[in-house]
């Protein structure tokens, strides 16, 4: 005997039917835009393993001035293979950074269907500072800290002395090119704070009042964090350390602006 078919089974049965087309809908999407991202970095990264000889020679400069035109100054390899992934992982890097707008706007084009009007304004902004601000941070690595850091490390070099051997760097391009490209990568990550924060004071976590209230606990963190990203000497912890408090303190001002804002529109 057949079990008696109940009046609303129709309509529950296509509710659900319809609550699978957006997600099926949304996850095609997903897969349209991240398949974007990953075609855009894989070509950025091989066009840069092509030119993977001139960004080594680019990033390898600080260094090379630091050494004031001294003859016989190298960066070895001591692995067969060693050079070759180095390159491999400088065009991934130098991929990375080519191909974030593209991995940024592909983001957006995600969310954005699912953003109100006046949301997207607040967004989109975000979202072109965000490039701005990470070119900003690159650029204080490599043109601010890479000099002072590098002439601070060759110090302990020591000239060969009576009875002693001399103290004299001879780096692995592996290390070196690790070293300056997760600095490289700290700093314009780092440089995101204000966006990070703002983003926060329009969701309303955080407010003016409560940054300039833990301001002292946020001067720790920031000193902690610059001790972990970074090598371990005094002068590239502090290159990171206070830029990273001028920017907390803008985004302070940037949130009372947000907060005067909101207020504005009621």
């Amino acid at each position: 005997m057949t079990k008696p078919q109940k009046k609303n089974e129709p309509l529950e049965i296509e509710e659900v039917e319809e609550d699978k087309a957006p997600l099926v809908e949304h996850l095609r999407e997903l897969r349209a835009r991240l398949t974007y991202s990953m075609i855009a970095f894989i070509l950025a990264a091989g066009a840069s393993y092509t030119l993977a000889p001139d960004i080594y020679q680019f990033l390898v400069a600080p260094l090379a001035e630091a050494y004031e035109g001294e003859q016989n100054r190298r960066l070895i390899f001591t692995g067969l293979t060693e050079a070759f992934f180095s390159y491999v992982k400088l065009a991934l890097f130098a991929g990375f950074i080519i191909s974030f707008p593209i991995l940024a706007w592909n983001f957006y084009a995600f969310v954005a269907p699912g953003l109100y009007k006046n949301e997207k304004k607040v967004v989109l902004p975000f979202l072109l500072s965000a490039p701005v601000l990470f070119v900003a941070g690159m650029a204080m690595a490599y043109y601010f800290i890479f000099p002072l850091a590098w002439n601070f490390f060759l110090s302990f070099e020591m000239a060969a002395g009576e009875g002693a051997l001399p103290i004299q760097l001879e780096a692995r391009v592996s290390e070196y090119l690790s070293l300056v490209m997760r600095l490289i990568l700290a700093f314009g990550i780092a440089f995101q704070l204000p966006i990070i924060i703002m983003l926060l004071a329009y969701a309303g976590f955080a407010t003016q009042k409560g940054l300039k209230a833990k301001r002292k606990y946020a001067l720790i963190a920031i000193f902690v964090i610059a001790a972990i990203i970074t090598p371990p000497d005094v002068i590239s912890q502090i290159g990171l350390a206070i830029p990273l408090l001028v920017l907390y303190e803008l985004s302070i001002l940037a949130c009372g602006m947000v907060e005067n804002k909101k207020e504005k529109n009621g």
